[in-house]
């Protein structure tokens, strides 16, 4: 299982993905934290990404991933990291570290993190 970020499950819904996203996405499970949904729909609609999310097949595949809850461990943790960002990549970050499950990310300040799980 492999946790990704917001731009980086973008990219990989539309095919553009790097050699090594390719290798650690291909042959297990994605997995999300919950505003990473959000961001999405917010992205959209300001117009930074072109994404129907009305779209049947947009909606089956978005849902077709394993989302992790925004729970309180989630919260607190998100207040623990050894990285300042803005509170979405922290708390996509803080759900690695919760869930022990390693993050794809392409977001330098996460990567600075020596806490958080990478893929």
């Amino acid at each position: 299982m492999v946790n990704l970020d917001t731009h980086v499950l973008i990219h990989a819904l539309d095919g553009v993905i790097t050699a090594k996203e390719r290798r650690v996405l291909g042959g297990t499970t994605w997995c999300i934290s919950a505003i990473v949904l959000w961001e999405i729909a917010k992205l959209a609609q300001l117009g930074r990404i072109d994404v129907d999310l009305d779209d049947a097949d947009v909606v089956r595949t978005l849902s077709s991933l394993h989302v992790w809850p925004i729970d309180l461990a989630v919260s607190v943790q998100s207040t623990r990291l050894d990285f300042k960002s803005d509170p979405a990549d922290e708390l996509i970050a803080a759900t690695s570290v919760v869930h022990r499950v390693p993050l794809l990310t392409r977001d330098a300040r996460i990567k600075t993190s020596r806490i958080v799980p990478f893929a």
